[in-house]
């Protein structure tokens, strides 16, 4: 196995296409490849959900937090600087994929040797005294595959509880208190503190015997430019992260002041198709003005709100404003 260093790059959508890029062009037959990735604050949706159901876009959006899709399914992740990713990428010899064991062993081997127990329990969860700290998931193409995952080592909680929305089936009430008490950080369980880039050369060092075994994989030149037109072409690429979502209905309802407003959208491919506005507020005009506008755009904060600016939004819904309208459907 070889290592390949990523060169301390945050940018989520820089590491997706790392990953991706070594998947597609390197010798899996020959060898097998290990990476480590730590990504600034960001939502990686798995590759089939619906990417504006599964984030707080108003608490994404604030904060400026990356959204960006990967290759592999599974459910949406928090990532941020206290969360070390991994990622083995190997032949798929046909008894691997979906084997999560295999990958996560050597994870749960080098937190034994700092001194805590961890286990691969459920599907792809590693857990510790029955709180997760990593989530894993799977991509195979073409004899090819990878197995990637997270490892909360010390993780803004409050990131992980405000950027993501809780699903009923999963958690059925007092969401936020559960998503709390059901994951932990790595940290909480060390007898001295280090730093995650301690942690990472710990596990590193466990992975391969010692640190002077360490075999790396040098990205040259030209791997980095082919690995940032990767990144621009589909991590940066809005269809991609957004248009993919599949065709959705959406009922927002809001009660103001001046009256309650009931938003019936049709999305697809991230557009929004179509859209009707009801309600028993007063204004002056006519709505369907807002709905035409509405046609067509991409279902963003940005968008929407630029489609709107040039017409008397607060006029036509009889006193709400065009913002107080935006965080309704959006």
């Amino acid at each position: 196995m070889k290592f390949i260093d990523n060169q301390g790059i945050t940018d989520p959508r820089i590491n997706l296409a790392i990953e991706e890029y070594v998947l597609n062009t390197m010798d899996v037959d020959k060898d097998s490849y290990l990476l480590f990735y730590i990504n600034e604050p960001s939502i990686i949706i798995g590759k089939n959900q619906n990417t504006v159901e599964e984030i707080n876009t108003e608490f994404v959006d604030r904060h400026g937090i990356h959204v960006v899709r990967r290759l592999s399914g599974g459910g949406a992740v928090y990532h941020d600087k206290g969360n070390l990713n991994f990622s083995f990428i190997t032949k798929d010899d046909g008894e691997s994929f979906r084997n999560f064991k295999k990958f996560t062993e050597p994870v749960t081997d080098a937190l034994a040797k700092m001194g805590i127990q961890a286990e691969l329990l459920g599907r792809n969860d590693i857990l510790i005294d029955g709180r997760k700290i990593s989530g894993n998931a799977q991509f195979a193409t073409k004899d090819r595959m990878f197995s990637h995952g997270t490892l909360l080592f010390d993780t803004d909680m409050e990131g992980v509880v405000n950027s993501l929305k809780v699903k009923k089936d999963k958690i059925e009430s007092k969401g936020i208190k559960s998503i709390r008490s059901r994951v932990a950080n790595i940290s909480e369980f060390l007898k001295e503190p280090i730093s995650i880039e301690q942690f990472r050369q710990e596990i590193l060092n466990s992975m391969f015997d010692g640190e002077e075994n360490i075999e790396y994989r040098v990205l040259t030149d030209e791997d980095w430019t082919k690995i940032r037109e990767l990144s621009a072409e589909r991590y940066g690429n809005w269809e991609w992260n957004y248009g993919r979502s599949p065709k959705f209905n959406l009922q927002q309802t809001q009660r103001f002041p001046v009256g309650g407003i009931d938003v019936r959208l049709q999305v697809e491919k991230g557009s929004i198709e179509n859209v009707n506005i009801y309600g028993d507020f007063f204004g002056v005009g006519d709505v369907q003005e807002i709905e035409n506008r509405l046609k067509g755009v991409k279902y963003e904060r940005k968008a929407i709100t630029d489609a709107l600016e040039s017409i008397d939004v607060e006029k036509i819904l009889g006193g709400i404003q065009l913002e107080e309208f935006v965080n309704v459907i959006y």
